[in-house]
This record gives C-alpha cells, sequence and structure tokens, in this order.
C-alpha cells in the first residue's frame, strides 16, 4: 500500500487555504476513520498509509479535497469545473490496437516551484501504481503547454522514428530508447511485440510523448511553467479517465484552471473531460439490511456529505446518490454501502443475535487436521499462515516443482509477488524464514492450508526447519515421530531427485503405496534464491492423499 509524506505546515496551509484552521495532531486522530492508516506523527512529517481502494488521497492536494467534508464539515465539492477549450488531438485509427484510450486536458494558470513538481511527479507515479498498474492500463504525461504548438494528433509510428527524450540533449530512435534509456528499459515490456508504436505530435511536428514509456525533452516542466497539458493513455478506459481527473484536482486544489480538450478517439467519436459526478443507485433494503440500522434521508445524507457525495433521494425504495466521477473505487452498489457506513459511522451501527440456534456441523477431515496439527506442535514446530496468493517464481522456478495441474492466475494482479494462487505451501515457509533470518538458530515453523490445482481447493501442509546440525537423520526422525502420532504404520521413504531437495538427501514419502509428500534437506541453491544461508530441511505432505490412506480412530 502507497504511503503519503506529508509536512505538518503544508498539510495546515492546504486546510487552512479551504477556509479551516484545524490541528495536525487532531486530524491525524481521525484521518483512520476515512479508511486510512498512520504510518507515524512527529513535529514536522505526517506519513499515512493510504489503502488500495482510495487511490484518491494519493497527494496532499487530493487527501485535502476528499477530508475536508469529512474532518471538518465543509460542503462536498464531487464537480469538478471545467472551462472549454479550444485545443483538440486527433487518434489516428491505428491506435485502436495499440493503445486505445487517449484522453487530455490543460490547466492554466498554477504558479509551479520545485516543491510542487515534486509533489506532482509524485502524485503521477503513485497513480502509475495503483491505477496504471506499472503503465499498463494507464499512463501519465505532464508537459509545458507553451513549448507546444496545438492541436495535437497520435499517431503508430515505427520504430526507427526518432526524437529527443526527457534527460537526453540528442535524437534517439525508439528502438534505441527502449533498450538503452532508463525508462525504455523499465517499461519496454508494455511494447513487447509491437511494430508501430504510439507518439503524440503537435502541430510542428514536434514529438512531445511516447507513452507509455517517456515525454520529449522538450516539454519538461519547470519553475517558469505556468499552463499545463496533461495526456493520459492506457487500455482501461475509466483508470484513465480517474487518473486525469486526480491530476486536474490536484492542480485545481493549488490555484490552477481546468480546461477541456476536444479528443477525436480512435473510433471517430469525440471525447472530453466530464467534471460532473457520477450519479449511482442503491436499494434501501441492501443498505439497512446489510448495516441493521433503519436510516432516515437526512442520516444517509449526511453520511454520503461526509464522504464527498450528494444524496438526490429515494424513488421507490432506491436511493439515488452522487459520487465523483475520479472515485474509481465505486464500482458495486455494496460500495455505496461502504460509504454510508464509514460517513454514519461504525460505533453507531447496530448489533443482532441469531433468532434461532444453530447447531455447527464439523468438517470432515476435521479429525485429521486437529491430530496433524497437534504432531507437528508435538515437534516443537511454530504454527503459521501465510498468503495464498503468491508467484511463478516462487512456486515454481524458485523451488524446481513443476504445476501439479492447471495454474490459477489473477486477472489483474496489483503486484507481481500476487500473480497466482498456490500450488505448495513450502515456498511461504522459505519466504517467512528469510524475513526472519536476524533471529538466532534453530527456527522451525510449519502451515496447514490451501491450495489451488486445476481450479479446485486442495489441502497441504508444510513443515521447516533451520538447524546448524542434523541434516538428513534429524528430518527422518520428524517424519518418523509424525506418521507414528497419525498412526501410520506401513510406511517408507524412497529416493527422488526433483524439487528443492539436495539430491542424494531426499525422498517421496510412502503410506501403504501411496505417495503422499515429499521430504529432504533444502539445496544450498534454493536456499540462496530466497536469500538464506543455512542449512535446512523440511517436508510438504498433501493431506487428501494423506487421507485416503489413514484410518480415522475416532469413528
Amino acid at each position: 500500500m502507497p504511503t503519503l509524506s506529508i509536512q505538518q505546515d503544508l498539510l495546515r496551509a492546504l486546510v487552512e487555504s479551504r477556509g479551516r484552521k484545524h490541528d495536525v495532531a487532531d486530524m491525524a486522530f481521525r484521518l483512520p476513520l476515512m479508511g486510512t492508516d498512520i504510518d507515524s506523527c512527529d513535529d514536522e512529517t505526517l506519513d499515512i498509509e493510504i489503502f488500495p481502494d482510495r487511490p484518491d488521497l494519493l497527494s496532499p492536494e487530493t487527501l485535502v479535497h476528499g477530508m475536508m467534508p469529512f474532518l471538518h464539515d465543509s460542503p462536498p465539492q464531487p464537480r469538478l469545473a471545467i472551462n472549454p477549450g479550444t485545443i483538440s488531438m486527433r487518434v489516428s485509427p491505428e491506435i485502436k490496437n495499440i493503445r486505445p484510450v487517449i484522453l487530455g486536458a490543460v490547466i492554466r494558470g498554477v504558479k509551479i516551484t520545485e516543491e510542487i513538481i515534486k509533489r506532482l511527479m509524485d502524485h503521477q507515479e503513485k497513480l502509475h501504481f495503483a491505477l496504471g498498474r506499472g503503465r499498463k492500463r494507464a499512463s501519465i504525461g505532464v508537459h509545458d503547454l507553451a513549448t507546444l504548438t496545438p492541436p495535437f494528433r497520435v499517431e503508430a509510428v515505427s520504430r526507427d522514428h526518432a526524437f529527443t527524450p526527457l534527460a537526453m540533449e540528442q535524437d534517439m530512435s525508439i528502438e534505441k530508447i527502449l533498450s538503452e534509456h532508463p525508462k525504455g528499459v523499465d517499461y519496454a515490456h508494455l511494447l513487447e511485440g509491437m511494430e508501430k508504436v504510439p507518439v503524440i505530435i503537435d502541430a510542428n511536428n514536434s514529438v512531445l510523448s511516447f507513452p507509455p514509456i517517456i515525454n520529449g525533452n522538450h516539454t519538461t516542466v519547470t519553475e517558469n511553467t505556468r499552463d499545463l497539458f496533461i495526456d493520459v493513455t492506457g487500455f482501461d478506459s475509466r483508470a484513465c479517465e480517474s487518473s486525469l481527473m486526480l491530476i486536474c484536482l490536484q492542480l485545481a486544489v493549488l490555484g490552477g484552471k481546468i480546461e477541456s480538450v476536444r479528443v477525436t478517439t480512435c473510433e471517430g467519436s469525440d471525447w472530453s473531460i466530464d467534471g460532473s459526478p457520477k450519479e449511482h443507485f442503491v436499494e434501501r433494503n441492501l443498505v439497512e439490511g446489510i448495516l441493521g440500522n433503519a436510516f432516515t434521508d437526512d442520516q444517509i445524507e449526511d453520511s454520503i456529505r461526509r464522504m464527498g457525495g450528494v444524496y438526490n433521494g429515494d424513488t421507490s425504495g432506491v436511493l439515488s446518490i452522487s459520487m465523483p466521477r475520479w472515485r474509481y473505487d465505486i464500482l458495486h452498489p455494496i460500495d455505496l454501502v461502504e460509504e454510508v457506513a464509514i460517513g454514519h459511522g461504525y460505533d453507531d451501527l447496530a448489533y443482532d443475535v441469531p433468532k434461532s440456534p444453530l447447531t455447527a456441523i464439523p468438517r470432515s477431515d476435521g479429525q485429521l487436521r486437529r491430530r496433524i496439527r497437534e504432531a507437528l506442535q508435538g515437534l516443537s514446530l511454530i504454527q503459521i499462515q501465510s498468503l495464498t496468493l503468491s508467484n511463478d517464481s516462487d512456486q515454481f522456478t524458485s523451488v524446481r516443482w513443476k504445476a501439479d495441474g492447471a495454474i490459477t492466475r489473477m486477472t489483474n494482479p496489483i503486484t507481481t509477488e500476487h500473480t497466482i494462487l498456490r500450488q505448495n505451501i513450502l515456498p511461504g515457509l522459505l519466504r517467512l524464514l528469510a524475513a526472519n533470518r536476524h533471529h538466532d538458530l534453530p527456527q522451525g515453523v510449519y502451515e496447514l492450508g490451501t491450495v489451488v490445482v486445476d481450479h479446485k481447493n486442495r489441502d497441504r501442509f508444510a513443515f521447516l526447519v533451520a538447524e546448524r546440525t542434523g541434516g538428513f537423520a534429524s528430518l527422518r526422525g520428524r517424519i518418523q515421530a509424525l506418521m507414528r502420532d497419525l498412526g501410520c504404520s506401513n510406511w517408507s521413504l524412497e529416493t527422488i531427485e526433483r524439487g528443492p531437495w539436495l539430491p542424494g538427501r531426499s525422498a517421496s514419502i510412502v503410506v501403504e503405496g501411496v505417495v503422499i509428500g515429499e521430504c529432504g534437506e533444502i539445496d544450498p541453491l534454493v536456499s540462496e534464491s530466497f536469500e538464506l544461508n543455512v542449512p535446512m530441511s523440511g517436508a510438504q505432505i498433501d493431506v487428501t492423499a494423506l487421507a485416503s490412506v489413514l484410518e480415522d480412530p475416532v469413528h
């Protein structure tokens, strides 16, 4: 989650510029009510952790805009004031299959300082992370309008097309930018496999932007800049629109006046920025059923006002609520229920108890899971619980395991660390020991949890021990104790040469002729990939396979 670091003097000045005075320490105490978290607050700086569902709070200016109604009872301002502009931008039909969403706006009259440039760039990069998914879904370009000659056009050009990129003094071909320029190297994968790439060109045929990679050097924003041109490009129209509006909102709070840019899209339709709030609908029964309160219209109006929106009324049990168009996080009626809950206050919601007694039914594998936990805890292992989300490198490449079946992948992963649902428990234990490598040895942990194979849940457990001595002999002793506690008498170890194990010191675990798991010493090469350099041994066992050969003594 991104962290926003704000100088207290800046925060106080922004609040006072909106006609309010307030103690920063008190604001820090109340900010978590909005869905943020305070990392630290000293005499100079306030560090705020912004939750992923509120990308509209990622700059000091947009944070103040959002918190004024909530903390200071200021009137909500869900509308962005837009003046009609005269600048146009035409997008070539060729762009449709390259980077189809191209948006733009102009902000005039901003008094730019070095500090404002830093805050603007910081906001831009945070939006690239939160909404742009690393610039893939949306990327933002900020330009000094005085260096440009409208109208603009967006063309698809070959990779030998050349211009002078940001921080360079000579022309470079696009191919060279992608292979040599630092930003080009970082984001070249976004244009992989494309023979032609997008560029934004002004009336003098000067390249002002090569999205999503880098701007032209001549458009650099400086302290002499007063008018700015903002371009946003990508594949997700909603993410692009929200990104554009949030940059405009930040600059509007700083005194800028927003002008529309008439964009002729790659499909031939016209688009210009719309500052009006977006109307949403939610059934009153859904709000009251989930929150357990019968709300009056005044209570709903007050709750939505505090969240920066406007309550339009109730029509036949359906509530109409207008929220800022840049609130990307409002995707479903349930999000409006959350807005009412936060605005009203969780401490004032009703509580309830079940109206009829309900008898719990034990899981069919409940006894086995209990026996596994008790057996592992009897080996002095500490139980942990790690994330079900993982990535291909941890799950397969680093531990040298092949996928058991189809891998369940995230459609829109937030980070490169969380792209798939795990198939193995052991990599999570390795990551945990890596995070705790500064602690003394020995360290022993286990996890009994869910994995996903062929898009179906399975239960597996694994344990891992880091100790200076012991090796495979100690591991075999632990497997023997585990089998004894589980009541497995007919078991054996059979040599294997795969997975994260050290060759010659690993084996599959066989019970009644069925392979239920693997065990062994961790290969130092595998340990190094997890930044570990201590001797380790462990095992991973499939609970379903174990249950098929293990009799439940309770029944």
